[in-house]
């Protein structure tokens, strides 16, 4: 039975057995070395065949066969590929030129796999010669000739240089092998070559030079001749004629012009007309004409010598610097005239100042103002020859006026300041000299109006302010300015801080009044008040040399130290030294505390005294109910009698009893009337004893003590009250001695 197979089936095992064979080929092969070889040699001769070889060692399974693709480069830029399933492949270089020199090397490519071969130098030696012609060997001068110049077979880039004997009319580069050019020859022949380079990277070779060919030139007749009438060398005023003339025969030629120049100036086309000028001294130089066809031209030139007729006029005043009111000349002559043509007087003369006619003469006399400040000029004329003088620019000079002294800023004693002098006229340079009383102290000069003239200076009492006066000096006679006035600020000194009342008088409720004066110092003087716990209290600014702050009705809380500060516009702050004061307590409080003290004091006393006969009652109660001891002492009982108590200071009366209160109260003396109350902070300690039987054993008395202290203190003096006037006698007794303020 025989099986058919689906085409499909067949197909797709055909695909399956394709891929599995194409990538075992892929596998299977390997690019093992890559060579390059050049034939006959790497250095040639130009016009001999070149062969470069690539070949390609491969090793590859049996059975497969890879297709080679092969690459040429030369100097590292790729040449045209082939693709063969040889191992080798061949390029030729037919008829090797210079330009084929270079650097090969060949690349093999199997599918995704490449392989170069090393680097190979082929060298042609050997430049052909080039081969010159033109299209024509005799010109007429101005024409052009064109000239080829052909390597023929040379590849490469070229340049071509085309030459008239050893100078270079051309050059041009190109990838041709041939150049065509036109070429401008001037003088009577030429002599044309040309060459040609190539350049080879790394070096450039050049060619021998082709043929030479001989061109020759017909020159045009065209040189002009220039003629001078009456001669080159003339006198201001004599008229010139310039006339060009060229060959008849070319004078016929319609391109053909002619030029008059002098320098760079074109003076007429002199084709038809002469051309004439009224000599002037600045007529001197060379003039040249010129003829042109086309690109020809062709010259003459002459020297032409003018004569002065009379020199420049020259203009002077009679002095270099006149001042306002002073006499001067004006003057104007020449040096030098030509005597052959005019005599000194045909010469007329004319001054002007600001192109205004003053008078036609050659002298001018007038009286220095400022109308006649201007710029002056002369003019000398003869024979229609007319010439001016240089400007001169007269201004009158001023004399320096009285100058003005001032201060900037303010004047302060011991500190510098600078006094300004200035004068309000006067001609520059102006040199100002500060002076104090008979000393020069300094100088400056000024040559500018906006410069400001201005001395460092210093005054120790404000009398030596009018000692400075300054003057002022410019060629004339000197200016002296009026002695310095100004307002000389005097620092303030250290300031006094007075306190009234007095501190350790000072009470609650009573007005405080804090003085600050000063021993020197100019006004307005501002005082400022602090406090060490509050700061800044008050700041006044007064005319006078001190100045008073009130505190009202001060409490404990203005207890403190307090210091004052002085200072004006010379803005040097000076400070007091510190005050403290304490502010006690008010008369009526000490009254009512030691009130208070007396009161507890009483009250005690009778307390202890109600307790003292309540305990004896009780004592002699039961001393009756009691059997008396045999040997017993008479009841020793103590009996303080408190109204015999005259005095107790620190000694204390102590008596063994069971029971005694110790008080404290204010101390008094024995004669009460006559020392009053003690002072404040004495102290008397008084016991109250309450006696008492002893037992008939004698046991020791046990003593209760109950102490009560209270502290007086005695006034100070009832608090006092200030007004103005007496703050102002104040500071008149303690500031006699001081110096009255300085303005």
């Amino acid at each position: 039975m025989q099986v058919k197979i689906q085409p499909y089936l067949r197909m797709g095992t055909f695909l399956l057995l394709f891929l599995i064979t194409s990538e075992e080929a892929r596998a299977d092969f390997i690019i093992k070395n890559v060579e390059l070889r050049i034939d006959p040699s790497s250095e040639v001769h130009r016009g001999t065949n070149v062969t470069l070889t690539c070949l390609a060692e491969v090793s590859y399974s049996q059975g497969s066969h890879p297709n080679y693709t092969y690459m040429f480069y030369k100097d590292y830029k790729p040449l045209k590929p082939y693709s063969t399933s040889a191992m080798d492949h061949l390029y030729f270089i037919k008829d090797a030129r210079v330009g084929h020199s270079g650097r090969y090397r060949c690349a093999v490519v199997i599918e995704k796999q490449t392989k170069e071969s090393s680097i190979k130098d082929l060298t042609v030696q050997g430049l052909q010669t080039p081969v010159l012609t033109v299209d024509k060997t005799r010109l007429t001068e101005g024409e052009d000739v064109t000239a080829n110049c052909s390597a023929e077979g040379e590849i490469g880039s070229l340049t071509f240089f085309f030459k008239n004997a050893s100078e270079e009319l051309y050059s041009k580069a190109t990838h041709e092998h041939h150049i065509e050019q036109k070429l401008s020859l001037t003088g009577g022949a030429g002599n044309l070559s040309c060459l040609y380079s190539i350049n080879l990277g790394s070096m450039i070779a050049f060619s021998n030079n082709s043929n030479l060919i001989k061109v020759n030139i017909q020159e045009l007749d065209i040189k002009p001749v220039i003629t001078v009438h009456p001669s080159t060398a003339v006198i201001e005023g004599d008229t010139i004629s310039f006339s060009c003339t060229v060959d008849v025969l070319q004078q016929q030629n319609s391109e053909l012009r002619i030029i008059l120049v002098r320098g760079s100036t074109t003076l007429r086309n002199m084709t038809k007309n002469h051309y004439s000028i009224d000599a002037k001294a600045n007529d001197s130089g060379e003039y040249e004409c010129i003829s042109q066809i086309g690109a020809i031209h062709k010259s003459s030139s002459v020297n032409i010598t003018v004569q002065e007729l009379f020199s420049v006029p020259v203009l002077s005043i009679s002095s270099a610097q006149v001042f306002e009111g002073e006499h001067f000349n004006v003057t104007c002559q020449v040096n030098s005239f030509a005597s052959e043509r005019i005599q000194i007087d045909e010469i007329k003369y004319s001054i002007f100042r600001d192109d205004a006619l003053l008078i036609s003469e050659g002298s001018y006399s007038v009286t220095a103002s400022k109308e006649t400040n201007g710029k002056y000029t002369c003019k000398a004329e003869a024979k229609k020859i007319s010439k001016k003088s240089w400007i001169l620019a007269l201004e009158a000079k001023v004399f320096v006026s009285k100058p003005e002294i001032t201060v900037t800023g303010p004047v302060i004693v011991g500190k510098p300041f600078r006094i300004n002098c200035h004068s309000e006229h006067g001609s520059l340079p102006i040199i100002y000299t500060l002076k104090k009383n008979t000393f020069n102290l300094s100088w400056t000069q000024v040559s500018n109006h906006h410069d400001e003239v201005s001395f460092l200076a210093t005054v120790s009492t404000p009398a030596d302010i009018s000692n400075y006066w300054c003057e002022a000096k410019n060629n004339g006679p000197p200016k002296r300015s009026e002695k310095l006035y100004a307002s000389v600020i005097v620092p303030v000194g250290k300031p006094l801080l007075t306190v009234l009342p007095v501190p350790g008088n000072i009470k609650e409720g009573d007005n405080v009044t804090l003085i600050c004066g000063i021993a020197k110092g100019s006004p307005p003087i501002s005082f400022g008040f602090y406090n060490s716990s509050s700061s800044h209290l008050h700041t006044a600014t007064v005319a006078s040399n001190f100045s008073a702050y009130m505190l009202t009705e001060v409490n404990r809380q203005h207890t403190g130290t307090y210091y004052c500060e002085a200072f004006n516009q010379a803005e040097e702050r000076s400070q007091s030294d510190p005050i403290t004061f304490e502010v006690s307590l008010a008369m009526w409080k000490k009254a009512l505390i030691a009130a208070f003290c007396m009161l507890l004091v009483a009250l005690l006393v009778l307390f202890f005294m109600m307790r003292y006969k309540a305990k004896k009652g009780k004592r002699e109660m039961a001393a009756k109910l009691s059997v008396k001891p045999a040997s017993t002492k008479s009841d020793e009982m103590l009996t303080l009698n408190l109204t015999n108590v005259t005095h107790y200071n620190a000694d204390t009366v102590r008596v063994k009893d069971k029971e005694s209160v110790w008080t404290e109260r204010p101390l008094y003396v024995a004669d009460q009337e006559s020392a009053g109350p003690l002072n404040e902070g004495d102290v008397e300690y008084t016991e109250v004893v309450h006696p008492e039987h002893l037992d008939p054993i004698r046991i020791p008395l046990r003593k209760g003590t109950d102490t009560v202290y209270s502290e007086l203190q005695t006034s100070q003096g009832a608090p006092e009250h200030l007004n103005h006037q007496d703050i102002g006698e104040y500071v008149k007794i303690n500031l006699d001695q001081l110096p009255e303020p300085m303005d």
